[in-house]
């Protein structure tokens, strides 16, 4: 069998690494199938695919295409103004005209690879395998965010939604969003993540953290405490920072925000410099760390004792919470959507109402003060990780659907 993958971006967010685990673990399952990848851009996720042989290159998408997203329109508190749509209209207008430019070239490449299957790997990869993958291949869609937050992709996908013949999920929460907003599509399939249980353990190497984010080593202990998470507006990075500035003066705590920016959409993320200016109006002065991404996410959670999830929205996996669980940390989970299929509030990880600052704040200081409840989380944490979050277990459950979808088209 042939399975081409299509993913919009080639740096590493949650999707890109959960797309990794994806080819890495079906690749040692059945080593004679052939996997390619095409990407929107070149980027590591490439060379990674390439090392376990995948078959991987990129397909530039152009400007207008790359930089187009109804991210910002989702994250809207005060929902859109007149001159905001007008502005989205004619940023979806150039797009469209720039998918269109980009679909022949795609296109040929999907017929030149000649796949039994195409997997699409994000939204504009959706829509993009319904337009150039032949009618003919069977269309995977791997949605792994909430369809219906999204103003303009949930309608352009219900219209294309004939085109995919199952959608994958990653929790029964976005499947449920899924059929709401595309009840087109015929067939879902809810598929946690899994992870590198081998990479992401309680054993290996430890980030300096400090010197990282340029901070002055402290000579007594601390807890460390860290949000870590891309830059999308909705991580939470405002009410991590909020909470930490609601924390006793005197208890030895030391924030970080892990983490950058990874992708081009236009308004999807905030910067740096404005979580700086967040921590310095919070007088959080030398006690907060902005150490940028880290290409080795194991090594920064290893550093932390506490790891905070702060999503002000339904997170539709929480792929971090995974790592930093099979990590054997304390977690501090935002409670809602996916992520409360994959923990038990205060038996692996301590749930809390996301938004709430004050909560999140007092969740801290309890863990901060002792270590054994800490130490108790953690290890509890660690063997859910094992019991679920096995990478190798995802692939499992994904090839009998491959292998169905082929023998049906045969």
């Amino acid at each position: 069998m042939k399975i081409l993958y299509l993913n919009p971006a080639a740096q590493f967010g949650g999707a890109e690494r959960s797309l990794l685990d994806v080819m890495t673990e079906v690749r040692a399952l059945r080593p004679h199938w052939g996997l390619s990848l095409i990407a929107g851009e070149d980027g590591p996720l490439l060379e990674a695919a390439r090392e376990i042989g995948v078959a991987a290159r990129a397909i530039e998408y152009p400007s207008a295409l790359a930089r187009f997203g109804d991210s910002a329109a989702a994250n809207s508190p005060g929902g859109a103004t007149w001159k905001s749509t007008a502005k989205f209209v004619a940023g979806l207008g150039r797009a469209g005209i720039a998918a269109l430019s980009h679909l022949p070239t795609l296109r040929s490449a999907i017929r030149a690879d000649r796949p039994d299957l195409v997997h699409s790997n994000g939204f504009k990869a959706h829509i993009l395998a319904a337009w150039a993958a032949p009618d003919s291949i069977p269309v995977i869609w791997h949605v792994r965010d909430y369809v219906g937050q999204r103003p303009a992709m949930s309608r352009i996908m219900a219209m294309h939604s004939r085109r995919c013949a199952l959608a994958l999920t990653n929790s029964r929460s976005v499947a449920d969003d899924l059929r709401a907003a595309c009840p087109g599509i015929s067939r879902t399939v809810p598929i946690h993540n899994g992870i590198d249980l081998e990479n992401f353990n309680p054993v290996g190497a430890t980030a300096d953290l400090d010197e990282i984010a340029g901070m002055t080593p402290l000579k007594n202990a601390v807890v460390r405490v860290g949000l870590v998470a891309t830059m999308a507006q909705w991580k939470g990075h405002e009410i991590f920072l909020r909470a930490l500035s609601m924390l006793p003066r005197d208890l030895p705590v030391r924030g970080y925000v892990i983490g950058g920016s990874l992708y081009r959409t236009r308004g999807s993320e905030a910067s740096l410099e404005q979580l700086r200016r967040i921590a310095d109006g919070l007088s959080l002065n030398g006690n907060v760390g902005f150490t940028g991404f880290i290409d080795d996410p194991a090594a920064a959670i290893r550093a932390l004792d506490i790891v905070v999830h702060a999503s002000t929205r339904p997170e539709p996996f929480g792929r971090v919470i995974a790592e930093s669980m099979a990590c054997g940390k304390a977690v501090i989970v935002a409670a809602a959507g996916g992520a409360l299929e994959i923990v038990t509030s205060g038996d692996d990880a301590i749930a809390v109402a996301p938004g709430d600052a004050a909560a999140l704040a007092d969740s801290i200081r309890q863990l901060s003060c002792a270590d054994p409840p800490r130490a108790r989380l953690g290890a509890a944490a660690r063997k859910t990780a094992l019991d679920r979050f096995d990478r190798a277990r995802m692939a499992r459950e994904l090839i009998p659907i491959y292998e169905a979808l082929d023998a049906a088209r045969n």
